[in-house]
């Protein structure tokens, strides 16, 4: 199997959310009805939905200033995604509650 492949089969893991928000994610699942994990799982994806459009511009931000497509920035993240880059280096670092 190839590196990507066997990159992208690898499971997620979030360290320890702390007491407060485990209970939380306790008490949500349960009112879902569905295990923590799934919850964890649709909560992340939600909230990666509702971020997308400043995913995008942020691509297409980076796309314009080395004067590439954002179809070309897209794939150079994902390629050097785990590695410390020059996308990384400066990353811009959202506070809890910010919108990206």
């Amino acid at each position: 199997m190839n590196q990507r492949r066997e990159d992208r089969l690898e499971r997620l893991q979030i360290p320890a959310l702390g007491e407060y928000y485990d209970d939380l994610l306790d008490i949500d699942a349960e009112l879902s009805n569905r295990t923590k994990v799934q919850q964890a799982q649709s909560l992340i994806s939600e909230r990666l939905q509702e971020r997308l459009l400043g995913i995008k511009d942020r691509v297409q931000y980076l796309a314009d200033k080395r004067g590439v497509t954002f179809n070309q920035m897209w794939g150079e993240i994902l390629a050097k995604r785990g590695k410390v880059t020059a996308f990384t280096e400066g990353a811009i670092q959202y506070k809890p509650g910010e919108e990206g």
